[in-house]
């Protein structure tokens, strides 16, 4: 755009609102100037109708309520109220949950699987004395017998995952036995067994 136009552009605005305030002066003056007027005319009148002791001691109030305020320490974030934490979970009541939230899915099952075959390793661990056994190695061992569904379970847990028994992707489909369906409550009973014989040292 030439600075002629902008000119021109600039002088047409000009007229335009000039020929708008001229036109609108009646209803600037009875919306705005009037009611501005009468609200500095009330205030002047309130301002006039009290004593000017009394608006020293308001000032005098005032100024009081600031320099207390400002007196006032800020709280510091260090000072804060601890906030309760909820207690953290033991490891019983958190197998606990995960062996009723196995139904829900094979992760969870996994889980459940997981933490029993760690359970079985470190009792082969102890049971060879502290000798230095890898936790890929296969849960064999001197009195470690278990039933072969139970064997597949606890080494699924231990050196499985999840991901090798995907669901299936069609919801009608009736879903399929993997080994960690296994029933938890024999495998509990199995572990158990192996601490009662005294197969763990003291």
């Amino acid at each position: 755009m030439t600075r002629t136009r902008r000119l021109l552009l600039g002088l047409g605005l000009l007229i335009v609102t000039g020929l708008l305030a001229w036109i609108l002066r009646s209803i600037v003056y009875q919306v705005v100037i009037l009611p501005v007027a009468f609200l500095g005319f009330q205030l002047n009148i309130w301002y006039h109708s009290l004593s000017q002791g009394l608006w020293w001691w308001l000032i005098l109030a005032i100024v009081l309520f600031m320099l207390v305020f400002s007196l006032i320490p800020p709280e510091k974030p260090g000072e804060q109220k601890p906030t309760k934490s909820k207690p953290k979970r033991g490891q019983v009541e958190q197998l606990s949950m995960e062996m009723r939230r196995s139904k829900s899915g094979q992760y969870f099952k996994w889980i459940v699987a997981n933490r029993l075959g760690k359970l079985a390793y470190q009792i082969l661990l102890h049971r060879e004395s502290g000798r230095p056994r890898s936790v890929f190695a296969p849960l064999l061992g001197e009195g470690w017998q278990p039933p072969q569904e139970l064997q597949a379970y606890l080494e699924t847990g231990l050196h499985g995952s999840f991901a090798d028994f995907p669901n299936s992707k069609n919801p009608f489909d009736k879903p399929r036995q993997t080994p960690l369906d296994h029933d938890v409550g024999g495998v509990v009973e199995f572990l158990e067994s192996q601490v009662e014989n005294g197969l763990l040292p003291k």
